[in-house]
């Protein structure tokens, strides 16, 4: 067995695409949640934009979720820039990952359909933070492992870069969770409002990670 393992889950271009395939199919199940409200209706204007209109909590989580997987698959995506080498260790982390990732459509239709409650929030934000959890041990284990394409002071600044990246992005989604007390909108549209910052680049002005 320890034979199999020093040489299993080396191709790190076969969890890459498999990565893709996950997050497109996760990012298109969300929308399966949207459903015409008057579809076997003969519904007049006013009655279909009431519909609409009672739909906006499942619209708002479609939204946060869209955005929510975006910046995870751009954060892998950004960490595969730098690794060269893998091993099995980093294979199953890579693929915990993806198993949350997927999962995130299920929290966002607990949210969707209970988006008044602070409970759903927080499941929402766990799902957030399982992905967060797991790919900073994907980069910090990399590298120590010395797995990365740059070394000396490039490996430093680029590491400094990410971890500060994944810790500041956690840190500001249990802030959005924590607000859920005040207000879930509130809580659910600072969350956005964070995803929107590192998806334009806003503020701080560093690599995505």
């Amino acid at each position: 067995m320890s034979h199999y393992n020093n040489f299993a889950g080396q191709r790190i271009g076969r969890v890459e695409a498999l990565s893709d395939g996950v997050f497109a199919i996760a990012m298109t199940i969300l929308v399966f949640d949207l459903k015409d409200p008057v579809s076997n209706l003969l519904a007049s204007d006013t009655e279909i934009r009431a519909a609409l209109y009672g739909m906006m909590p499942k619209f708002l989580t479609y939204i946060l979720s869209f955005m929510t997987l975006g910046i995870f698959w751009t954060g892998q995506s950004t960490q595969y820039d730098y690794i060269v080498r893998y091993d099995r260790n980093l294979n199953w982390m890579a693929l915990f990952f993806l198993m949350f990732a997927s999962l995130l459509p299920f929290s966002t239709v607990i949210l969707g359909n209970h988006i008044h409650s602070k409970f759903a929030v927080g499941l929402y934000w766990l799902n957030i933070l399982a992905l967060g959890v797991l790919i900073f041990l994907h980069w910090q284990y990399a590298c120590r492992k010395n797995y990365l394409s740059v070394d000396g002071d490039a490996k430093r600044l680029v590491h400094e870069a990410v971890t500060r990246r994944i810790l500041v992005a956690q840190s500001l989604y249990a802030l959005g969770c924590a607000l859920c007390f005040i207000s879930t909108y509130l809580s659910i549209s600072f969350i956005i409002a964070v995803q929107l910052n590192y998806a334009l680049g806003i503020f701080p002005k560093n690599k995505p990670a």
